[in-house]
This record gives C-alpha cells, structure tokens and sequence, in this order.
C-alpha cells in the first residue's frame, strides 16, 4: 500500500516513520514537509490508502490540506496527527478517519493502522450474482439496497438496477458480514447508505424512506449502531 506523511517537523516524520515500520505492514511512503508539497503531488495521493497529516503547519495548515485532498481523493483516509486535542471537532468537519495524539503514537498507531486496512478491504469486496442481465460482479459498497419485486429481486445502484431470482434469505446470509441489514421481508440495505433511523422509519443517503416494522425496530437499530461503532 501507498501512503504519505505530511509534517513541518522532520524529526515527528522520522518518529512516525519508524513506528509504520513497526506495525508489521510494508508500505510505499511518501514524505512532505508542507500542505502545499503534499497537493503538488495529487497524482500520488490518489493512489494512497492513508496520508498522516500534521495540523499545526504554516501555509495551509493540516485541515486545509486535508479539505483538498478530500474534495479531490474522496476515498483516501486522512489520519490528523496532532499534540492538541483541541481540533478534534474540526477533524470531522474534513471527514478525517481518525485523530491521533503525537505523545501517544506509540500506542495508538498499530490498531489504528489496522482498522483502516480492515476498512480498505472492506470497501474492496466484489461479489458476483447471475442476474437476468448475466452474470455481474459488483462491488459491495456499490449496492445500495436490495428489494423483493414479485417473484425476483432487484439490486438498486447508483448506475443501474439488476434483477435476480433468488429468495433473499439466500442473498441475505450470501452477503453475511458485508454491512447488510433485513429491516423487513422485502429490504435487505446496505448500511453505508443509512443517512439516519428514527419513530420506525429509516432515510437512507438517497432520500428513500423506508419503513421498519415495530418487531424488527431494536435489532435494526443494534445492528446499524454495531456498524457505526465499527466504521
């Protein structure tokens, strides 16, 4: 895997440097001692997995870079990495995927190195369905939901839609561990596109509404707050 560090501090890019080396991965990195050497090099970012990145730098400082690469990489995981807890808040405000406190790296780093590859990988699944159309492989953060239409079911894309027939309880368990949660007979939704659940209805990202039934209200709601907790 690519990846970039971006501090003003050659000594803290040494630090981070060798604590990467530690983490029992081998990575391809890159290093920049400002906002403005990383964005130069936007041809490389797009090909990283993770950019560690400095807040407290002059020029454009770590929040802004971050805002750049986002707008233009929007799948790089950006990881801030700062002595003070005060821009916390602001790290979610660039979609920052974690926080990290230079004093505790040492501690911190590996696990949160590990989460983002298992997160890489996830958003990396492809699975392969013979649909009416043929056969398809998809990837499955591209599923937006599966719904029961007569005697088929049909996979809602971004793009497109695709039409199988297979009974959803076999779509269900096939799809078992990939973000996926039944919130009625006829709905099995990728939770990626869960904008929010609330009083039994669930809005996902595209503006659907979608209605879940009182018995399955709690467990769709454990299992959405399980995934949150996750990502």
């Amino acid at each position: 895997m690519k990846i970039a560090v971006c501090d003003d501090s050659s000594k803290d890019r040494e630090a981070l440097r060798a604590l990467l080396g530690t983490c029992g991965y081998e990575f391809e990195m890159r290093e920049y001692g400002s906002g403005a050497e990383l964005c130069g090099d936007m041809g490389y970012i797009r090909e990283c997995g993770i950019v560690f990145l400095d807040i407290n730098m002059d020029g454009p400082d770590g929040l802004e870079t971050a805002g750049r690469i986002k707008a233009e990489c929007p799948k790089v995981h950006i990881v801030l990495v700062t002595a003070y807890m005060d821009y916390a808040l602001d790290g979610y405000k660039v979609k920052a995927s974690r926080f990290l406190l230079k004093d505790d790296l040492e501690r911190t780093l590996s696990e949160c190195v590990e989460d983002i590859l298992q997160e890489i990988r996830s958003e990396e699944w492809v699975v392969e369905f013979g649909f009416v159309e043929g056969n398809v492989r998809l990837r499955v953060e591209d599923i937006i939901y599966i719904e029961t239409s007569r005697h088929k079911n049909v996979f809602y894309t971004a793009e497109r839609t695709y039409s199988i027939y297979k009974k959803m309880d076999e779509l269900e368990k096939e799809l078992e561990g990939m973000g996926f949660v039944r919130i009625h007979l006829s709905f099995l939704i990728n939770m990626r596109y869960i904008e929010k659940i609330s009083s039994y209805v669930m809005v996902l990202t595209t503006g659907k509404e979608i209605s879940v039934p009182k018995s399955r209200y709690p467990e769709v709601k454990r299992q959405y707050t399980l995934f949150k907790g996750e990502q």
